[in-house]
């Protein structure tokens, strides 16, 4: 397991004072970003090997949201690798080692240079020492979209949206999705599915749809293909 504590920074609140749900999939993705670079297959080795890990789906369950001030500790471990895919845990945990929030989330190593996925190879995944899966329920990677959506207003993709790899962070999409959620929505789990990496100056088109179980958004290519699909669930 991979772990690093930190405290809740007034840029990670919300107006209840609270961390909101972009803070903790910040955590959750600077953790496992921690763990790579500490293992020397970060960033730059991933770079020279042209190629990159992308999010295929997220499943964040959450507790309760932590307050300003509270010190937190987030840890990440990988408890599997199938071909191109590796499976990832994450809690984040406050200073009576109780679980604030908790994750499972999918991984595919893709080739920078195709844009395709890629098998995975020992020089890579062997430096992952394997853990138990968390115990939790686990969604299924695809998310089902309701029939009937509305349209929201189309957005164009500016660098700032962007990561390292030059493709709208996992994050971002999140947070666009939560534009659309009802006043007073307090989110207990989130799932996301991602498709296609959006890129600078591309068009998204969200589409949303409320039910009985909470808000689903689906944010389109101009051909009407997602790029990814959020879930969010009261």
């Amino acid at each position: 397991m991979y772990s690093f504590t930190s405290r809740i920074r007034y840029s990670e609140i919300d107006v209840n004072r609270q961390l909101d749900l972009a803070a903790i999939i910040n955590y959750f993705q600077d953790c496992s970003i921690f763990q790579s670079e500490d293992l020397h297959v970060g960033i730059d080795y991933l770079e020279e090997k042209k190629c990159a890990w992308m999010l295929s789906s997220w499943q964040i369950i959450i507790n309760r949201y932590p307050l300003l001030g509270e010190t937190i500790t987030t840890s990440t471990w990988a408890y599997n690798f199938d071909s191109m895919f590796g499976y990832r845990n994450f809690t984040l945990k406050d200073e009576k080692n109780e679980v604030c929030a908790y994750a499972n989330s999918v991984w595919i190593l893709v080739d920078l240079t195709t844009g395709h996925p890629m098998k995975l190879t020992g020089e890579i995944v062997d430096l992952y020492p394997l853990e138990t899966q968390l115990t939790m329920n686990c969604a299924p990677r695809k998310i089902k979209v309701p029939s009937d959506l509305q349209e929201g207003i189309p957005l164009t993709v500016v660098s700032s949206y962007l990561d390292t790899n030059n493709h709208v962070n996992n994050g971002q999409y999140v947070k666009i999705a939560q534009n659309y959620l009802p006043e007073n929505f307090c989110i207990r789990e989130m799932r996301a599915d991602y498709r296609v990496s959006a890129k600078l100056g591309d068009t998204i088109i969200p589409k949303y749809a409320l039910t009985n179980e909470g808000c689903t958004i689906q944010l389109c290519q101009p051909n009407q293909k997602p790029y990814a699909i959020v879930q969010f669930l009261a």
